[in-house]
């Protein structure tokens, strides 16, 4: 039973990641219609700067800020100066993506090294704290609360402000935002630039669970982009969803049947592809 409190523990572990992750992408994949494929490279960037900073200082909220802000400001520049040029072509868009995340990796394996890095933790956040079933690593906790918080504000923002119910509609039908007078423009930099945000925090954080080494970036695109298929596009929900079966699946199915984990790992978001292709939560368009 220690074992499978372990691994329900870390699959909860990779869940929260995988939302903080998601959310963003999410939201920016349903308003902007645009597969970023470099938001594993922003993930990368976010935590090896956060890394450098705690490092150095010795602050860790001020690590995770940094390796947010860098992200934001790589992802915001993408959005503007590059993404904007390739609107609506589709294949530009994802080419374009995939080299700017190349770019970036390279960039951080010249910088950093091929080493792996892990996130230097002040001792009570290493310590374990009783769940009552076992002993887990604090910091690993605050991880999963985080999520929880994070999920809740996002979706106070998306329900209850008009700047939500502009995102919703931009998701729902652009054109018509569009004509209600909705800056959508403005929107898609938004949005594309808190993505982006999440996404470096995640690669802060964690850095506790999973070291950063060079090709993480494409394990957690892939991961996110899972999570986005089985749960729908532009669903919050459906990427809270998405990443609890997608954490629990690849934990357990890694802890009892390695040989057989990206099977089981894809075998879900094939399900949902084969039966209901909007995802669980997504919308017929």
């Amino acid at each position: 039973m220690n074992t499978f409190y372990f691994l329900a523990l870390n699959g909860l572990t990779m869940a929260a990641l995988l939302f903080i992750m998601a959310s963003g992408l999410t939201l920016a994949f349903g308003l902007m219609r645009v597969v970023n494929l470099a938001h594993g490279a922003f993930y990368l960037l976010g935590g090896y700067v956060g890394v450098q900073v705690i490092r150095d200082t010795g602050s860790l909220p001020l690590g995770i800020l940094a390796g947010g802000a860098v992200a934001l400001v790589g992802g915001l520049l993408m959005e503007r100066f590059l993404l904007q040029r390739v609107r609506g072509l589709d294949l530009s868009e994802a080419l374009l993506t995939i080299a700017v995340g190349l770019i970036i990796a390279d960039a951080l394996l010249v910088v950093y090294g091929g080493q792996p890095v892990s996130l230097p933790l002040p001792r009570e956040l290493r310590a374990p704290v009783d769940l009552g079933v076992m002993m887990y690593p604090y910091f690993r906790v605050l991880i999963m609360i985080f999520a929880v918080l994070l999920g809740i504000a996002l979706w106070l923002v998306m329900t209850y402000t008009r700047l939500g119910a502009a995102i919703r509609a931009g998701v729902d039908d652009r054109e018509t935002a569009m004509t209600q007078g909705i800056n959508v423009p403005l929107l898609f930099g938004g949005v594309f630039a808190v993505a982006s945000f999440l996404a470096g925090v995640a690669g802060v954080i964690g850095t506790s669970y999973m070291s950063l080494t060079q090709g993480l970036d494409v394990r957690v695109l892939m991961l996110s982009l899972v999570v986005i298929i089985i749960g729908g596009m532009g669903s919050l929900k459906g990427a809270a969803v998405g990443a609890l079966i997608t954490g629990m699946v690849s934990s357990f199915a890694t802890g009892y049947l390695p040989q057989f984990a990206l099977f089981f790992l894809f075998l879900p978001m094939t399900l949902i592809l084969v039966f209901r292709p909007q995802g669980l939560f997504g919308r017929v368009t």
